[in-house]
């Protein structure tokens, strides 16, 4: 990437459902540009389309309009295939559910993208291995998800969302159903990997203090972002 290129550039997107009368416009011409190792917060009510944006940024979901590029390329271009790919190995996902697998330890959960992406199983573990012991839990990788608290099942959420070392990585309230002790803990562990492992971090909350440490704050309303100064 060249330098000066940003990681994420999203121009004019737009996200409508239904058509005709029932039709729902919900993004209604997003820019937004992130840079490498930059943290933003996504504020705004409950239903303004934050997770359809954040779903969007992380190719999850196609806009209506609009592009969506990572270093310089068009990623909407891709094959389904092609993109199913780039976002195994490039975009890392936290959600307000763990989205765990409950029958697995955490070193398999988080074993899983590394295998997805054809990795050896010894490469994976080793993979898995290292982020679980980043995000301080090296000593209940072979705890099952149900073995865990709160904080730990989201903290292999966040190892699995790193394995494979992406560019940028998209959380969607990912504090939002644990309590205060934990929620910080996680919220510095955030920071903390934004800084150390130089990964651009776009935070979706409703948490105030979380949105505070972020470099940037934007607001959602009426389909638009605002920068909040």
């Amino acid at each position: 990437m060249n330098s000066a290129e940003p990681l994420l550039q999203v121009k004019g997107v737009h996200k409508h459902f239904g058509s005709g009368e029932r039709r729902v416009d919900v993004l209604r011409g997003i820019d937004l540009t992130v840079s490498g190792q930059e943290s933003i917060a996504v504020v705004g009510a409950s239903g303004v389309g934050k997770s359809t944006l954040l779903h969007i940024l992380g190719t999850l979901e196609r806009p209506s309009a609009g592009e969506v590029i990572y270093e310089g390329v068009n990623v909407l271009s891709f094959s389904e295939p092609q993109l199913a790919a780039y976002r195994n190995r490039s975009i890392g996902f936290v959600f307000q559910f763990h989205h765990l697998l409950s029958e697995f330890t955490a070193l398999e959960n988080v074993m899983l993208p590394p295998l997805i992406a054809r990795m050896s199983k010894r490469e994976a573990k080793e993979s898995a291995h290292y982020v679980l012991d980043l995000v301080g839990l090296s000593h209940r990788i072979q705890h099952r998800v149900g073995e865990l608290s709160g904080g730990e099942q989201q903290r292999v959420a966040v190892a699995r969302a790193l394995v494979l070392k992406p560019k940028v990585l998209l959380a969607d309230e990912p504090t939002g159903n644990l309590d205060t002790r934990s929620s910080r803990n996680i919220h510095e562990l955030l920071l903390r990997l934004n800084q150390e492992q130089k990964v651009s971090l776009v935070v979706v909350t409703h948490n105030m203090e979380l949105a505070g440490m972020m470099q940037r704050q934007l607001h959602m309303k009426d389909g638009l972002l605002n920068e909040i100064e």
